[in-house]
């Protein structure tokens, strides 16, 4: 498989929420940066995480518009979104969609490693006014 085709599945397979899927086209040492920097290795820890994220946004997805290659690297730009739930129900007002760009870098035909750069406000904004309406506190 060549790395544009790589990348693709693997943003196919966030927007399908196959878990198992992603987990086949990473690294056992995979490394994942989120749009703040956080970096999570291991497949297997990504495999809990991509279990919760979908947990909280059960319809995630990405689309993929443009796709720049320099050797094993690759820059993506498009749009990601879903809709957050608290207990299962997908409500309309939790909907959010956002510009995205992502980066990774492909070994041996597997993600080695997914960067996204995204500004995540919307959906901070929508878990914070979900657990003022349900009293919880904010933390």
């Amino acid at each position: 498989m060549k790395g544009v085709e790589v990348v693709q599945a693997f943003a196919d397979r966030i927007s399908a929420q196959d878990v198992d899927g992603l987990c086949k086209l990473m690294t056992e040492d995979h490394c994942f940066v989120d749009g703040l920097g956080q970096k999570v290795r291991g497949r297997e820890t990504m495999r809990n995480g991509w279990k919760g994220y979908y947990t909280m946004v059960p319809d995630y997805w990405i689309k993929i518009e443009r796709i720049f290659k320099d050797e094993n690297s690759f820059g993506m730009f498009g749009t990601a979104g879903g809709t957050y739930t608290s207990d299962g129900t997908l409500k309309p007002e939790n909907k959010w969609e956002i510009p995205a760009a992502w980066y990774a870098v492909i070994q041996d035909d597997l993600v080695a490693e997914w960067r996204v750069y995204a500004d995540n406000d919307p959906i901070r904004q929508i878990i914070a006014r979900e657990k003022e309406r349900s009293g919880e506190a904010l933390s």
